[in-house]
């Protein structure tokens, strides 16, 4: 099992005139220490409007600044919005292109609709459309890689023969991964031969290899990729938090690990609301009803760390009891574990001594 740093960039309130920059100048600082301390991969979102959750909404420029500062670490588009008006296929192509040549290669992308009413509203995206746009995308992404020209006539996008431009540097293409939180979805990832990021936090590690599991029956037998070739590797996230005591893990995390998953929840279950407002179903956002239904009982307010712990549903502690939380996770199946180090307002040093930590004494014992 390999290891990436994971990344919303929260900002939380109260807020200063520079408090977005600290922010990105710590996760620049923390990256580079990922680089230093053996991390495999440096992966961040794609959100806008998400206020306090996530402030990273052109996470590419961030990746290109890690580039120029780093020598060895994967970076990952976690994902990258396809839906139109977010990003055109096109620009998507050649902003990873331009970053995997400027990174020797060390790219991978993850494909991702949103699933916020934010987002989508705020786009002025139908949800109803937003599944078929991700599909068409990648398939129009992969052929601006492999083919000299290209050209397309989708629903969604059309385009006369161009060279589009420049060609990555990985051949055929970066790995291409798919997010998702529905079964559903896990198994149509795993059918179109794509890599998998499972995000849905607070799940336990036996949850986690039930819907992996979906994932590996449909991408064995897949056959005609979307890709050039089958990326079967499976990713998941988790929050994480590495100190010397217990005691002080417990402290840096309580907040932080007790905020996130509400938050993320509330953020996902406003697709119901709005959905009714326009007399309409949730479709393949049916999991958002769930999320709003739990808020409704007020089980969202009664998610404490010590579910989390007990669940194993987190990495929390000493570096001896994340390595053993770390093998829930590998005896699940996950290829890549995505470890949310700062998921609302963990201090920059407790953030920098999670990744020492972890690179040092946790990472070292999940290598052949």
């Amino acid at each position: 099992m390999k290891f990436a740093l994971f990344y919303e960039i929260p900002v939380p309130r109260p807020w200063e005139p520079d408090s977005e920059l600290v922010a990105y100048q710590n996760t620049l600082e923390e990256a580079i220490a990922g680089d230093r301390f053996g991390w495999d991969a440096f992966w961040t979102v794609e959100h806008h409007f998400l206020e306090e959750y996530s402030h990273c909404s052109n996470p590419e420029v961030l990746y290109g600044a890690i580039a120029s500062r780093t020598e060895r670490i994967r970076l990952g588009y976690g994902v990258r919005l396809m839906p139109k008006p977010y990003n055109h296929p096109v620009r998507t192509a050649e902003s990873v292109a331009v970053l995997d040549l400027l990174s020797g290669g060390r790219v991978d992308m993850g494909a991702g609709r949103s699933a916020t009413r934010a987002e989508l509203e705020g786009f002025g995206i139908d949800p109803a459309e937003s599944r078929g746009m991700w599909q068409e995308a990648i398939g129009h992404i992969v052929s601006c890689w492999t083919n000299e020209y290209t050209e397309f006539s989708g629903k969604y996008w059309q385009m006369p023969r161009r060279r589009v431009q420049p060609k990555p540097l990985q051949q055929p293409h970066p790995p291409l991964w798919g997010a998702t939180t529905s079964d559903e979805g896990h198994g149509q990832i795993g059918a179109l031969g794509l890599g998998l990021c499972s995000f849905a936090v607070g799940l336990p590690p036996s949850e986690v290899k039930r819907k992996i599991d979906i994932y590996r029956d449909a991408v064995n037998a897949c056959e005609k990729p979307i890709g050039a070739f089958v990326n079967n590797q499976a990713a998941t996230f988790t929050m994480a938090i590495c100190a010397p005591d217990r005691d002080e893990a417990i402290a840096n995390a309580r907040e932080s690990f007790e905020w996130y998953p509400k938050a993320g929840s509330r953020a996902i279950a406003s697709l119901t609301d709005w959905m009714a407002e326009r007399n309409e179903e949730l479709g393949t956002y049916s999991y958002a009803a769930d999320m709003k239904s739990r808020d409704d009982q007020g089980l969202l307010d009664l998610m404490r760390l010590e579910y989390l712990t007990d669940s194993n549903a987190c990495i929390l502690g000493t570096p001896d009891e994340c390595i053993e939380s770390c093998r829930a996770y590998e005896e699940a199946g996950v290829d890549l574990l995505l470890c949310l180090v700062n998921p609302y307002k963990i201090s920059h040093e407790a953030v920098m001594q999670t990744i020492e930590l972890m690179g040092t004494e946790v990472i070292p014992k999940f290598r052949s």
